[in-house]
């Protein structure tokens, strides 16, 4: 198992941060990593997911919401054809500062048998991806709270 993990400060409430994060609907709007996203935010859905990273391949993949806690945490998880090849646990995790200021933690944890030879690139590529996801949504949460 191998973990990424990115955080940034977000000047907004949870709340806001929260909504911008889970209306799939618009992330085309906003998001340069996770381009297009597809279903609803609730624990057992599976999800439509196409991402895009930085200098990697783009690919569209369709996990499982496995935790949808509002205003605080939503994963999901995804597998490469079949468990125990290449899974990924992406978790977004909101962590309320004060009323108006948060801490957001976008982080994946990746196993299964493809993990050594897929690692580096991963390291690379799709920390970027993140960093370009959370200074967009800061953006995006920002603009809505004032």
């Amino acid at each position: 198992m191998r973990e990424l993990r990115t955080e940034i400060e977000i000047i907004a409430p949870p709340g806001v941060v929260w909504t911008v994060l889970t209306d799939l609907d618009n992330y085309a709007d906003w998001n340069p990593f996770i381009t297009a996203a597809e279903g609803y935010v609730r624990v057992g859905e599976q999800l439509s997911v196409h991402i895009e990273p930085p200098g990697g391949r783009a690919m569209t993949f369709r996990p499982t919401v496995t935790v949808a806690r509002e205003n605080e945490e939503f994963r999901w998880l995804g597998k490469l054809i079949v468990r125990g090849l290449f899974d990924g646990e992406h978790i977004f995790e909101i962590h309320r500062v004060d009323d108006a200021r948060v801490k957001f933690v976008q982080r994946e944890v990746f196993g299964g048998l493809l993990l050594p030879v897929l690692w580096k690139s991963l390291q690379a590529s799709t920390r970027a991806g993140f960093e370009a996801m959370n200074t967009e949504l800061k953006e995006r949460a920002e603009s809505f709270a004032d």
